[in-house]
């Protein structure tokens, strides 16, 4: 009976590629545990991309995306700040804002962040509306073992959560490409249509490791 166990346990948290097209994280409550750990091999980011779709009620802040390494806790972070009303992205646990999005509650929005390590700049896409090109830092790739977390803000590397930063409610469609993505591709992917999924991430075939209560659910759509 324990080997029993113990098989069912190491099978419920092994990560094997997975095609969740049609299909959405849930996170149904408030926790400072529940996640899921997504697992790529890439371990040297000269420029990154990073598409999600999300849907949310919460009127605090919360993360959006946390990619953490042993040198840096949020080397690739996108987080709501909801006293400001900004969306962060965070390089090498340097950050900059942009506001004035009207992120509404209760409905999808596509979220898009690229960086360049060469320019240093990075830019958002907000429900297929680029941002202006800000400068958060240059001459430095994002390098080493990294853990990508959903549902969590990494303090620390894969732990220190914080549960008032915690997300709850819907994702779907989370890709990464270790290089910048086109306007046309950044569109193609706000407007579901044939697009290059991620080259590190895919949500055609992701490796995912779910933590505590988090399921996975045929993506809700509203009806036209």
């Amino acid at each position: 009976m324990k080997f029993f166990l113990l098989l069912v346990t190491l099978t419920a948290c092994a990560a094997t590629p997975q095609d969740l097209t049609g299909k959405m994280f849930t996170f149904p409550q408030q926790t400072n545990s529940a996640h899921v750990r997504l697992t790529t091999s890439r371990q040297d980011f000269s420029a990154v991309t990073v598409c999600h779709r999300s849907f949310t009620d919460l009127k605090r802040d919360h993360i959006l995306f946390s990619m953490s390494t042993l040198s840096f806790s949020n080397d690739f972070l996108i987080f709501w700040d909801n006293t400001n009303k900004e969306i962060e992205p965070h390089i090498r646990d340097r950050k900059v804002e942009y506001g004035g999005r009207d992120y509404k509650l209760n409905m999808w929005h596509s979220i898009c962040f690229t960086w360049d390590s060469g320019s240093g700049l990075v830019q958002m896409w907000f429900d297929g509306q680029p941002s202006v090109r800000k400068f958060i830092i240059s001459g430095t790739n994002i390098t080493g073992p990294s853990i990508i977390i959903l549902g969590q803000e990494q303090d620390s590397h894969g732990g220190g959560f914080d549960i008032k930063q915690s997300f709850i409610g819907m994702m779907s469609d989370v890709h990464m490409w270790n290089y910048i993505l086109s306007p046309c591709e950044i569109q193609k992917y706000v407007d579901e249509l044939s697009f290059t999924p991620g080259n590190v991430l895919n949500w055609g075939a992701l490796e995912f490791q779910i933590r505590d209560r988090v399921l996975i659910e045929n993506k809700q759509m509203t009806c036209q």
